[in-house]
């Protein structure tokens, strides 16, 4: 008899060609299967909180999968981890209910963006950042990123993952603050559009630098269907951190 289990997930996005199942690509997901696999699981495919892209991190991510395992989690995890690649680790694998759903029963999502300030590459930072110089103006980010707290139009600012879907979206928190010569940008929202974190942040960068005409972020989210932001943050400076359920 199989039992479902949730497990949380870290990975280095750096050389994979994002979390979702790709045939012919290294994906987490791909990883993920493969590695159960050899421990006995027989389904199709494992569920998953969201979808990452290409060179995304994650120290949070949720995916659910049905084994049948008569042994404790423990046990469970230290198998799992004994067969997964170096750069994915399973933290944490519970027993939970047989209709869990991690993509349809999340609360919230969170995700930090880190920006290394510095006029030289650092060869240990630069997997996991985004270096830029000169330095930005950090009171201009912070005050343009209240404008995203809310229930907003969010068109301008990323697209639906499927044709024709809502681009509204619940933001919670979104904050910048300072770690030695880092920038981290924290948010929090019930769900996010593909690319939007990036593309948001890359707005909140140009508005930093002072390249961004007009009112900024405000203008994005009063008129959704004008011009969207043009460009993307790289996906290196981006983590998902935290998926919140209601137990």
């Amino acid at each position: 008899m199989s039992d479902r289990f949730r497990v949380l997930l870290a990975y280095d996005g750096t050389d994979f060609s994002g979390s979702q199942y790709q045939p012919e690509l290294r994906t987490v997901q791909g990883e993920l299967e493969g590695a159960l696999a050899k421990i006995g699981w027989q389904g199709k495919r494992v569920l998953f909180a969201g979808r990452t892209d290409a060179g995304v991190h994650a120290a949070g991510q949720v995916a659910a999968f049905d084994l049948d395992w008569s042994h404790t989690e423990e046990e469970l995890t230290r198998a799992l981890n004994a067969v997964l690649p170096p750069d994915i680790a399973a933290t944490q694998i519970l027993r939970t209910r047989n209709d869990f759903q991690p993509r349809y029963e999340a609360l919230s999502r969170e995700y930090h963006y880190r920006i290394l300030i510095s006029p030289t590459r650092d060869p240990l930072q630069e997997r996991y950042c985004w270096r830029v110089w000169p330095e930005l103006d950090l009171r201009l980010m912070k005050r343009e990123s209240r404008y995203l707290i809310g229930s907003h139009d969010f068109a301008a600012l990323g697209t639906p993952h499927q044709p024709g879907g809502s681009t509204v979206r619940e933001i919670r928190r979104a904050r910048w603050y300072k770690n030695g010569n880092s920038l981290i940008f924290e948010i929090v929202g019930n769900a996010f559009l593909y690319h939007m974190v990036r593309r948001i942040v890359i707005a909140l960068v140009k508005i930093g630098k002072r390249e961004e005409p007009g009112s900024g972020i405000e203008d994005y989210l009063e008129t959704p269907s004008g011009p969207p932001v043009q460009g993307l943050a790289p996906a290196r400076g981006l983590s998902l951190v935290k998926v919140e359920y209601r137990d």
